[in-house]
């Protein structure tokens, strides 16, 4: 949804308005990501906080989501490289064109709320002290918070640090889990007076019953579904962090005993050293892989799924395993602390790349889905841990940020 302007007739537009009074709706900007990035999960942050915002807070707050249209500059330069032009396009777009874009409009706004901690940026061209950012992890401010295992040129690393002064000089900080506010802590960002733990919600259409058109389009994509069916499945990016190479080993044990297991990977293809390797572990023609789908059509094929398995070396929330839990699938995850934070007792886990583990949990789960009543308790146990996760409870809990900063 792009920002519709909104009339200001006494205001010039690089006045800052007044907070209002607590009698008054307070107008908050819904900062939001460019579309064009393509971050299928902050642009769900974004949709989601301003849908349950305006359903259920309306009579106190007037939300608008805001973005930018995103100038194509130097994809638009013939003889520029596709990957060198839209690096540039994106930056440019990131640190010149938005806070220009926004500053013209502060003065149509009461309070300020970026929804994703890499555009801190922008608290530059805000009032700060109006200004509440959340924080989905870290990895943004690796190459300044460990230089040494995450090493960027002198010009990034310069990018990042305006990055990260703009992020400290919010008012508040919203973090989607305890391990993110903990690691804030730690590096001494915030004081703990100024975070506030607020779970993300999981998206409606992964609680509601099954669609029926959704399940036929998953039939499509997948196949009829088989007795015996072993459909182990891998939802998100493929960047580095996600371990897409201990994905593909551990498929690769566990088809070692059962020949006819099949992995779906949702989110898009594999980097091209990450297809070399399936193909070095036989194991290509065995995989289908999808692209990010309509939420209902993952719905269906969590529901369709014999297990998740999420084998990230480092999270901030783990939104595929809160899915999963609320379509009642089965989940295998890295042992890291933000992960058990949100899986709990419902999930399994295993240490981080230790193969040999990881086969052992996922085969040893396979007899359990077998099991009607076994599988009825753990299904329970999933929905019973992924209920709090609501975008109603986490919009109601922002508002409470939101009356803070504004001191009511």
């Amino acid at each position: 949804m792009m920002h519709s302007e909104v009339p200001v007739a006494t205001q010039s537009s690089d006045q800052l308005s007044k907070p209002s009074t607590p009698g008054q709706r307070i107008r908050v900007a819904v900062i939001c990501d460019f579309l064009e990035e393509a971050w299928p999960s902050m642009d769900l942050n974004g949709d989601l906080l301003c849908q349950f915002l305006a359903r259920n807070h309306t009579a106190q707050i007037a939300t608008t989501q805001v973005r930018p249209p995103f100038q194509r500059r130097f994809m638009r330069i013939p003889v520029m490289g596709q990957a060198l032009a839209w690096n540039a396009d994106r930056l440019t777009n990131r640190h010149l064109d938005y806070p220009r874009w926004l500053r013209a409009r502060r003065g149509q706004f009461d309070l300020f709320h970026i929804v994703d901690h890499s555009y801190s940026q922008l608290v530059h061209v805000l009032p700060p002290e109006r200004t509440v950012v959340t924080c989905h992890d870290l990895d943004t401010f690796r190459c300044l918070l460990a230089p040494q295992s995450d090493r960027r040129p002198r010009w990034f690393r310069a990018m990042a640090q305006r990055t990260l002064n703009g992020f400290r000089r919010a008012a508040q900080v919203i973090t989607n889990s305890h391990t993110t506010r903990d690691e804030l802590l730690r590096h001494r960002l915030f004081p703990a007076e100024r975070i506030t733990v607020i779970h993300s919600g999981v998206h409606p259409a992964f609680s509601e019953p099954a669609d029926p058109a959704a399940e036929k389009e998953a039939t499509r994509l997948l196949g009829v579904s088989s007795a015996g069916e072993i459909l182990l499945l891998s939802v998100g990016s493929t960047i580095p962090r996600k371990r897409i190479d201990i994905l593909l080993r551990v498929f690769a044990a566990v088809r070692q005993e059962f020949p006819q297991a099949r992995l779906v990977r949702i989110g898009g293809p594999f980097t091209p050293s990450q297809l070399q390797l399936a193909r070095e572990l036989d194991v290509e023609r065995a995989i289908s892989v999808l692209p990010f789908l309509e939420r209902r059509v993952v719905a269906s094929v969590y529901r369709r799924a014999t297990l998740l398995l999420q084998t990230s070396e480092s999270e901030g929330f783990g939104m595929p395993i809160a899915e999963a839990m609320a379509c009642g699938c089965p989940v295998v995850a890295s042992d890291l602390p933000v992960l058990r934070e949100i899986g709990g007792d419902a999930c399994s886990y295993c240490r981080v790349g230790d193969i040999d583990d990881w086969k052992r949990t996922v085969v040893h789960l396979f007899s359990g889905a077998t099991q009607p009543e076994v599988a009825a308790i753990r299904r329970q146990q999933a929905l019973a841990q992924v209920a709090p996760y609501t975008w109603a409870e986490n919009a109601r809990r922002t508002t409470q940020v939101y009356w803070k900063v504004l001191g009511f």
